[in-house]
């Protein structure tokens, strides 16, 4: 059971509703992954022009929580308003703190994510902050009230994995909050690596939608998620600088 604020989710995927070829695709993917949280960016929404097409039109959003991000914003302000225009919109109370600090790297500004972490919490949201893999921003995030911490595998949309073990098994250890991996996954093989560092969860969105088959990799990603977890709940052996015989000698009475 994963809990974030007063929710209960029993999936530990999060799955973005964005690239998808067409709607079709995306509501099978959605299906076979089994999620109870889907995310997006709010300027994806069409307030203003209710006659185009709802990226969500094939969804039934009664199965779901919703959790917008604010994708876009450029300081906490921005991140504010963005959130507060989904909090009237009667989508969720919810949301993902996304502010992008670098064009380049789509890396995320901390102190701008500090800073809209801290104002949404006054506001009474439930926060999850999508950051880097720094070990002392997770902290401080999360000392803050921040209800989950969404560390970045490796720079989104990238499909290069988790880049940084060493310090995502640091921030997962040292967290008292849910930690979603969110960001830079690839491959099932990522997404079990994840969990079997101890994370709560993943956040896909690319990984899933720009497959070559969304919707056999939805339920590979589920698949995942489930071997890592029970990975991790077993207890890996350690690693040996040296052979171990799988077969001893001893009491064999040779």
């Amino acid at each position: 059971m994963l809990q974030i604020g007063p929710y209960h989710f029993q999936s530990k995927i999060f799955l973005g509703t964005g690239k998808f070829s067409n709607f079709d695709i995306q509501k099978e993917a959605v299906d076979a992954s089994e999620t109870e949280v889907l995310t997006f960016a709010v300027q994806r929404m069409n307030i203003y022009e209710p006659n185009q097409p709802n990226f969500l039109e094939k969804i039934d959003l009664q199965k779901f929580k919703f959790l917008p991000n604010t994708a876009g914003a450029k300081t906490a302000e921005e991140a504010v308003r963005i959130a507060k225009l989904a909090q009237a919109s009667g989508i969720c109370h919810m949301v993902k703190v996304e502010i992008i600090g670098c064009d380049k790297t789509l890396l995320p500004d901390p102190v701008e994510t500090l800073r809209a972490t801290e104002m949404l919490l006054e506001e009474g949201f439930i926060v999850l902050p999508y950051t880097s893999d720094d070990v002392v921003l997770a902290k401080r995030l999360e000392n803050l009230g921040a209800h989950a911490i969404m560390p970045g595998a490796s720079p989104i949309g990238s499909g290069q994995g988790i880049v940084n073990p060493l310090n995502l098994q640091f921030i997962i250890e040292q967290s008292e909050v849910p930690v979603i991996v969110d960001a830079g996954i690839g491959s099932p093989t990522d997404v079990a690596y994840a969990m079997e560092l101890g994370a709560d969860g993943v956040l896909l969105n690319t990984a899933v939608s720009g497959a070559t088959d969304p919707v056999k990799m939805a339920v590979a990603m589920k698949l995942a998620v489930q071997a890592g977890q029970l990975g991790f709940e077993a207890g890996r052996i350690p690693k040996k600088t040296h052979a171990v015989a799988s077969s001893p000698q001893e009491g064999l009475g040779l």
